[in-house]
């Protein structure tokens, strides 16, 4: 049996990191400025004096994969263990709120802190390096709000938990809209980019900002990815076997919105990565968390790169938000397992 599952998820693997690699070369290949697979090895490897093409690829085309996968990945770990936590298969960390409290919080630092940041004694280096502290103070305000409303005699209550979420999300997504409006037209453009989601501006400063978050959050969530499968028992069940349970769901929860927070900082609101990616994880190997988070990881990591990859193909010059494409693929996908699960499937 451990021969089969390890033999699913090798195979699995594989797949979904050909397609990854497929993702990455239509990327780097296409654009205003198109570019041939030996360019690109050439130019990689420093046997290359293109300038041109080094500008390109380093500058601009290679940093928004980078963010795109590091996001793509967070977004897929974090949608697991929601669903694990709650035991519910639409759960997304946008639908729980988490995305809107942490686009919430920075917007208001845009809004309050942006010119000052921008400015030549400070640099854009802090800038972008406190964007993630913000994020994470206005998804952890979500969180303690969710856990206030949804707390009943000492548990956790997952069906108020997600109502409760879903309604945080839409006031702090109208208190952010809101202020956007009284920015002025430069940081209201910066604003737009946040709420739509975008990674079009993607360097290498958001990467080096987001990096240390997504390696040791993802680290502490797949080392307790254990736990998730003995939450998917009753209640009375998981604390027969000696574990805290709400202790250790805090613990998860906090994580997460740690990892959600970094990705939103670059990246803006893009919703339903974290919905579709556990489900893509789930078909191809099952329920075990600790091969589900990994494949979900990667799974998110094909969307959000294959999804940016449109984003600035169809439309070309012009190019949509990659948040805007994550939609179009997810709004339906969220419906159809809506109906599946009304059905009892």
């Amino acid at each position: 049996m451990q021969l089969k599952i390890g033999s699913k998820l090798m195979l699995s693997g594989l797949v979904i990191t050909v397609l990854l690699l497929i993702s990455i070369y239509l990327h780097l290949t296409s654009g205003s400025y198109a570019m041939s697979l030996g360019e690109i090895f050439r130019t990689l490897f420093g046997w290359s004096d293109d300038r041109k093409l080094e500008l390109v690829i380093f500058q601009f085309r290679l940093p928004r994969i980078i963010v795109g996968a590091l996001v793509g990945a967070g977004l897929g770990i974090a949608g697991a263990v929601m669903q694990g936590i709650t035991r519910n298969g639409l759960a997304d960390p946008g639908i729980l709120g988490i995305n809107a409290g942490a686009g919430t919080a920075i917007v208001i630092y845009i809004f309050f802190f942006q010119g000052m940041i921008q400015s030549e004694s400070i640099g854009g280096w802090l800038a972008v390096l406190m964007m993630p502290i913000f994020g994470f103070v206005g998804g952890l305000l979500v969180a303690l709000l969710i856990f206030a409303f949804s707390w009943r005699q000492g548990t956790l209550d997952m069906q108020r938990l997600i109502l409760t979420g879903i309604a945080l999300g839409t006031g702090f997504g109208a208190l952010s809209l809101y202020i956007s409006l009284k920015m002025n037209a430069n940081d209201f453009e910066m604003a737009t980019v946040w709420t739509t989601g975008s990674i079009y501006n993607a360097n290498w400063i958001y990467i080096y900002a987001m990096l240390p978050w997504v390696i040791i959050l993802s680290a502490i969530l797949y080392r307790k990815s254990y736990l998730l499968n003995y939450f998917q028992l009753s209640d009375d069940s998981v604390r027969s076997l000696g574990i805290r349970n709400e202790r250790e769901k805090v613990v998860l929860l906090l994580a997460s919105i740690g990892l959600v927070s970094a990705c939103v900082s670059v990246s803006g609101g893009i919703a339903f990565v974290g919905l579709i990616a556990p489900h893509i994880s789930r078909r191809l190997v099952g329920n075990d968390y600790r091969y589900n988070m990994p494949i979900s990881a990667l799974a998110g990591m094909v969307l959000l790169v294959f999804s940016d990859y449109i984003a600035k193909t169809v439309f070309a010059p012009a190019e949509l938000a990659v948040g805007i494409v994550v939609s179009i693929i997810g709004v339906p996908y969220f419906l159809f397992l809506l109906a599946r699960a009304n059905r009892g499937g």
